[in-house]
């Protein structure tokens, strides 16, 4: 696994860039529905009048298997896999946390890290339980976001971006989702959960992708 390798750069294709009407519609490969409010926040808070849909016939459509060693591969798979649904502009992303000390772990298994079915408290409970003893200078971490975004068979753009942190002993908030309680963001001096939805779309790996992502394909 090679968590890093794509935490620091955005990759863009200027030539596949979209123009301002083919904007203003774009599908998430995603039957989430708060995945998509999310997303549609951070197009509005950044001043972008896009039309944001979950694709059609997801549920539908055989799942993609998110089994790729970085984030980058998983998330261009996906949105390539579910692209034939829709003749228009799929996007797809993955993301996770790393932890160096861990040896990159959870990296791309984060949502599995403490098997399937397991719970955001069961996932946290095997990261602290794997953390235990480690000093604060080994506790780092960061949150990455690959996006990419796709049109049939064209590859538009994949975008990444992270966001550095460290790992608590114990949980603190109630807000967000996944890791969010133990990952404490220095720069505000609270944890993810602690943060209200604004500041976290402001600072967190997703919210950065997705408006470079923005950027890119306008």
């Amino acid at each position: 696994m090679k968590p890093a390798s794509f935490a620091r750069t955005g990759i863009g294709t200027n030539q596949n860039t979209m123009n301002t009407r083919e904007a203003r519609k774009i599908y998430l490969a995603s039957g989430n529905a708060g995945k998509l409010a999310e997303f549609r926040a951070l197009a509005e808070s950044a001043g972008r009048h896009w039309e944001l849909e979950l694709l059609p016939g997801y549920a539908n459509h055989p799942e993609f298997e998110e089994s790729a060693p970085t984030f980058a591969e998983n998330a261009a798979g996906k949105a390539f896999h579910y692209s034939r649904l829709v003749d228009g502009i799929v996007f797809a992303d993955d993301s996770g946390l790393v932890v160096p000390a861990l040896g990159g772990a959870p990296g791309v298994l984060s949502a599995r890290y403490a098997g399937p079915g397991a719970c955001n408290e069961q996932r946290i409970a095997k990261l602290l339980g794997e953390m235990k003893g480690l000093a604060r200078e080994q506790r780092g971490a960061y949150f990455v976001c690959v996006i990419a975004a796709v049109r049939g068979a064209r590859a538009l753009a994949i975008v990444s971006e992270k966001v550095d942190g460290e790992i608590l002993g114990a949980p603190r908030g109630s807000g967000g989702f996944g890791y969010d309680p133990v990952f404490f963001f220095p720069p505000l001096g609270k944890t993810f959960a602690e943060l209200q939805a604004e500041q976290k779309n402001l600072h967190s790996h997703r919210g950065k992708a997705f408006r470079r992502l923005m950027e890119v394909l306008e």
